[in-house]
């Protein structure tokens, strides 16, 4: 299939739809079609992905453009691919939004909207390039033009996005596994490499047997004969099936479940150990008291007066951490000529990344802070020329030092002072027989000056500002399911969420007067 742009987006209402009545072209005209032909189908760019086709090889594509906008609108009106080819066919509010009234026969199949997904997710696989999470932001930057909102200040937030796959208990992944394999090599034509026990595995019906209605005392011990048949199995394969998904797996899940032929104990099982075969990207955290099997999703807003666009989105595994997401946001904004305030929560504060920050004239502010917050009064010490001064009630040290290595300052009083001081509750001193000390980190004295700085009026502003981003992890999961997505793998994942992020952007912007 050959690359070939789409010459023909005029829009029309004299040739395909000569019968509408006046009333019919009235109630088109209100739709949502003509605001998206207007303002979002003209600004996809179908030159990006040219690679994804041959230089000259049969028929040419269908117009990139319409099948990208197709997609987009799936997500605003939140019908199935099958509704969608239908509509696309047979609507005319999708043709109008297209561009294809002037079309003689549309271009547009069953297998239209999967082809493009196919070639999008290997062409990732093989360059490891994501033309459409480029091509969603690219839009995104154009959306904030249009609106003409001035990229000065962002904010974001991130939320677990869940697998589809089934959560599995350990015996069931681990007979799930060596499932596969066995069936893999006899559908090569080697069941003969198979003894009796391990074809056992091939028969669907004999899953039950082995895992389900158990006695406790009965699951050690099948998994332990699970394990010692997937060894026996990884023998056998040697190295003649080690290119094969379903043998990687299984030596993925050896490792993680057992240690030198033996199971390892629940507690030493790594949360990015293998969940399901069926998603092997799939990770497992805890947060705020829920367990989470999937992934973690990061969105950066760009906000202005006139509305707010998702210029960044981002899918990694759910042990990615929102101060790596920040870390990433920073330095793919770079080096700013004026500062661009970039609003968050706590959880996206690190010392790396406000230093990052710094150096690109970017201003982090992060709305909260994590971990137990320092107490107010160790800003009350005065601190020169990395020497402590004095102490809040004013007395000074009768020694005091600075350790250049660990950051720490440390000042010594005298001990019936300190025990006799009205502020000794809140003073983190500690007394000994003959002195009492006080010792003082940068970095908690940095916290404790940033705890100050939230509670006055400029940062409660910036909190407000910030919680606006909260309505889109709410809006993709309640409007755009993502946590329903009917894909696996983190791949497939980000592009069906890249749709969603899309779709959220055209909508706000045709809602625009």
């Amino acid at each position: 299939m050959s690359f070939k742009k789409n010459a023909s987006q005029q829009i029309s209402l004299n040739d395909r739809f000569n019968n509408l009545t006046e009333r019919e072209r009235t109630i088109l005209e209100k739709s949502w079609a003509i605001p998206f032909s207007e303002r979002i189908f003209p600004l996809i760019d179908e030159s990006k992905f040219e690679v994804l086709y041959c230089e000259d090889n049969g028929r040419p594509n269908t117009p990139i453009n319409v099948v990208i906008g197709s997609l987009l609108l799936k997500e605003i009106t939140r019908i199935t691919d099958e509704d969608l080819v239908e509509s696309v066919n047979l609507d005319p509010r999708y043709q109008v939004a297209l561009r294809l009234t002037s079309s003689g026969e549309i271009p547009y199949s069953d297998r239209t909207p999967s082809r493009l997904r196919e070639r999008l997710y290997k062409h990732e696989l093989l360059t490891g390039e994501d033309l459409l999470k480029a091509e969603i932001e690219r839009l995104g930057e154009e959306l904030t033009k249009f609106l003409t909102i001035h990229n000065k200040l962002k904010r974001m937030d991130s939320l677990m996005v869940l697998s589809s796959c089934k959560k599995m208990g350990r015996l069931e992944l681990m007979y799930t596994c060596v499932s596969n394999l066995a069936k893999s090599i006899i559908a090569n034509g080697e069941e003969e490499l198979l003894t009796a026990e391990l074809k056992k595995y091939a028969d669907d019906s004999n899953k039950n047997a082995v895992c389900y209605r158990l006695e406790k005392d009965e699951v050690q011990s099948r998994l332990e004969t699970v394990a010692a048949d997937a060894l026996k199995l990884i023998d056998i394969c040697g190295n003649r099936y080690d290119k094969i998904e379903e043998y990687q797996l299984l030596q993925r899940m050896l490792g993680d479940q057992t240690s030198n032929g033996k199971l390892k104990q629940n507690k030493e099982i790594s949360p990015g150990s293998l969940q399901n075969p069926s998603d092997p990207d799939a990770t497992f955290r805890r947060k705020a008291g829920k367990e989470y099997q999937g992934y973690t999703a990061n969105v950066v807003e760009t906000c202005g007066d006139n509305g707010n666009i998702i210029t960044k989105y981002d899918l990694k595994n759910n042990l990615h951490s929102d101060a790596e997401f920040g870390a990433t946001v920073i330095e793919e904004q770079g080096k700013q000529e004026e500062t661009l305030t970039v609003i968050a929560d706590g959880a996206y504060a690190s010392k790396d990344n406000f230093d990052a920050a710094k150096e690109n004239n970017i201003a982090l502010i992060t709305t909260n802070l994590t971990g137990q917050k320092p107490p107010e009064i160790l800003l009350e010490f005065t601190i020169e020329n990395e020497t402590v001064v004095s102490c809040p009630a004013g007395q000074v040290p009768t020694d005091t030092n600075y350790n250049e290595k660990s950051g720490e300052y440390c000042a010594q009083f005298d001990r019936g002072t300190c025990e006799t001081c009205p502020c000794r509750e809140q003073c983190p001193v500690k007394t000994s027989k003959k002195t009492a000390t006080v010792k003082l980190s940068k970095a908690t004295l940095e916290r404790a000056e940033y705890a100050s700085k939230l509670k006055t009026e400029e940062y409660k502003q910036y909190a407000r500002k910030r919680n606006g981003v909260e309505g889109v992890p709410s809006i993709l999961r309640r409007f755009y399911g993502v946590d329903n997505m009917p894909v696996r793998g983190l791949v497939r994942a980000k592009m069906w969420l890249g749709f969603k992020i899309g779709a959220i952007n055209a909508k706000r912007v045709m809602a625009m007067a």
